[in-house]
C-alpha cells in the first residue's frame, strides 16, 4: 500500500486500527496526527474509542486555530502543535502507550537501541521528557524541548512514549522498532546481560551492501508468481504473529537453481504484495524495487545447500533477546523444539555481513536455526512452510525458556532421552 495517496484522515484510522490490533495502546489511549501541507493538523478525537474510529471521527485543525470536525481534538493536541513548531521537517506523531514503552517510562529510563541495528539505524538515541499533566501546555513545552535538541523519540516520564517523523508511517515505524527493542531488552534482561554492539559493528550494514546490475523481464511464470503469493501471505502472517516488524524481517524462496525471490528494502512487511518482491539470478537482480540487504546471505545459503529452499531472517522478541545476551536457545528442553530445529548455533554479529562461508556451514538442511548475535535469527528449510514452523518453534522455545525463569529454570532432558528421540524419530 502507497500510504502517500491517502487522504489524512484515512491514514490516521488504518495507523491506530494497526496500533490498537497489536495492542499498543488501549481503547481511550494514543493520539496520531499529520501535519499537511496547508500547515492544518489532522489529528484523532478525544473520547472516542481506539478500536471503532472511523476517517469521520478525525478533527482538522486549521493553520488559523479553526477546528473542524465532529468531536473535539485529542486533549493532547498541545503537544503535538508544539513539536511542530520547534520541528519543521516533521510532519506527523505517534503517541501511545505500548506496555514496554510505559514500562520504561515509569521506572525514568529509554531503552538502549545500540542492542540492534535496525533499531539504532531507524532510532538512534532516545530523549526523556520530565513530567507534565497530560493535555497541559507544560507538558508541551518539556517534550518540545526535547524534539529540539534532535530526539526524534522521546519516553515520557509516568506517560509513554511519543514518536514523529517525516510522515506518518515514518513515525509508526519510529513507534514499532522502539517498543520492539524495550520488549527484547526487558525479556533479555531475565536471562543475562545486555550487550551493546560498537560503532564499528553499527557500520557493517552499509559497508556490507553490494548493489547488483538489473535486467529486464517480459513474462513471469506462472510457477513463480504462485511462489509470490505465498511468501507474502507468511511474511503477512510472520509479521501478524510478531515475528518481525515493519522494518526488519527478510524472507526469500529459492525459484530455480541460481535464482530467488527475496523482500525488497526498504518496505513495510506489513504491506507488501507479490510484485513487490526482487528475483535475484545469479550475480543480479530484476528491475525494480532494492532488494534486502541480507541478499548476498540468502544467496550463499542457496549456494551451499541445494536442498534449503527458503531463508528466513527475523526478529522474534524472546529469540531476540537471547540474540542480544549473546545466548543460544536449548531445544534440549522441549521434545518438539529438538526435533524441529535441532541444535540452535549462536553466531557472532559479523558473520552474515562478511563471513558468508562460516554462516553456510552452520545453517544446514540438519541443524536449520542460528542466533545471530545482536541481529536476530536465520533459518533455512526446506519450503516456505517448514522454515516458517521453525522459526515459530524457535520462537516459542525461546519464550518458554524465559518464562521459565522465575519459576525455577529449565531442567533439560537427558542425554538418554535425546537419543531416544533420535532413534524414533529418525535423526541423522
Amino acid at each position: 500500500m502507497n500510504y502517500r495517496y491517502l487522504h489524512p484522515r484515512n491514514e490516521l484510522v488504518l495507523t491506530m486500527e494497526r496500533i490498537y490490533r497489536y495492542k499498543m495502546t488501549t481503547t481511550s489511549g494514543g493520539n496520531l496526527s499529520i501535519r499537511d501541507e496547508g500547515g492544518n493538523i489532522w489529528i484523532t478525537p478525544a473520547r472516542v474509542d481506539k478500536g471503532s474510529l472511523t476517517p469521520a471521527d478525525i478533527i482538522c485543525v486549521q493553520a488559523d486555530g479553526t477546528v473542524i470536525g465532529r468531536h473535539p481534538p485529542s486533549s493532547e493536541f498541545p503537544f503535538h502543535k508544539a513539536i511542530y513548531s520547534v520541528r519543521p521537517d516533521l510532519r506527523a506523531v505517534v503517541h501511545a502507550h505500548p506496555m514496554a514503552l510505559v514500562a520504561f517510562s515509569i521506572a525514568h529510563k529509554t531503552p538502549e537501541t545500540r542492542v540492534f541495528p535496525q533499531a539504532w539505524r531507524i532510532e538512534g538515541k532516545v530523549g526523556f521528557a520530565p513530567y507534565g499533566v497530560p493535555g497541559s501546555a507544560d507538558l508541551g513545552a518539556k517534550i518540545a524541548r526535547e524534539y529540539q535538541r534532535g530526539f526524534d523519540s522521546v519516553i515520557l516520564e509516568n506517560h509513554g512514549v511519543c514518536c514523529a517523523g517525516e510522515d506518518l508511517q515514518d513515525a509508526f515505524q519510529k513507534f514499532e522498532t522502539l517498543e520492539f527493542t524495550a520488549k527484547s531488552i526487558i525479556k533479555a534482561r531475565q536471562i543475562g546481560e545486555v550487550r551493546l554492539l560498537t560503532d564499528e559493528q553499527l557500520q557493517l550494514q552499509s559497508k556490507a551492501w553490494t548493489d547488483l546490475q538489473t535486467f529486464e523481464r517480459e513474462t513471469i511464470p506462472t510457477v513463480e508468481k504462485e511462489l509470490r503469493a505465498e511468501l507474502c501471505e507468511f511474511i503477512h502472517r510472520g509479521y501478524r504473529q510478531r515475528l518481525l516488524t515493519s522494518t526488519a524481517g527478510t524472507f526469500s524462496a529459492r525459484v530455480g537453481p541460481d535464482a530467488f525471490l527475496i523482500t525488497p528494502y526498504p518496505f513495510d512487511r506489513y504491506t507488501i504484495e507479490p510484485q513487490d518482491l526482487v528475483l535475484i539470478r545469479g550475480d543480479r537482480r530484476e528491475q525494480g524495487p532494492t532488494p534486502s540487504r541480507g541478499v548476498l546471505t540468502h544467496r550463499a545459503l542457496y549456494q551451499a545447500h541445494p536442498s534449503i529452499n527458503t531463508g528466513i531472517n527475523a526478529s522474534p522478541i524472546n529469540a531476540t533477546a537471547f540474540s542480544i545476551c549473546g545466548k543460544t536457545v536449548n531445544t534440549h528442553t522441549i521434545p518438539e523444539s529438538y526435533v524441529f530445529i535441532r541444535d540452535v548455533a549462536l553466531l557472532p554479529f559479523e558473520t552474515t555481513f562478511n563471513d558468508f562461508p562460516r554462516m553456510a556451514k552452520t545453517i544446514t538442511p540438519k541443524s536449520p536455526a542460528a542466533i545471530l548475535t545482536n541481529n536476530g535469527v536465520m533459518l533455512g528449510g526446506k519450503s516456505i512452510l517448514a522454515a516458517f514452523d521453525q522459526l515459530e518453534v524457535l520462537e516459542y522455545t525461546a519464550e518458554a525458556l524465559i518464562d521459565s525463569q522465575p519459576i525455577g529454570g529449565t531442567q533439560p532432558m537427558s542425554m538418554e532421552v535425546i537419543m531416544e528421540l533420535r532413534q524414533a524419530f529418525k535423526l541423522d
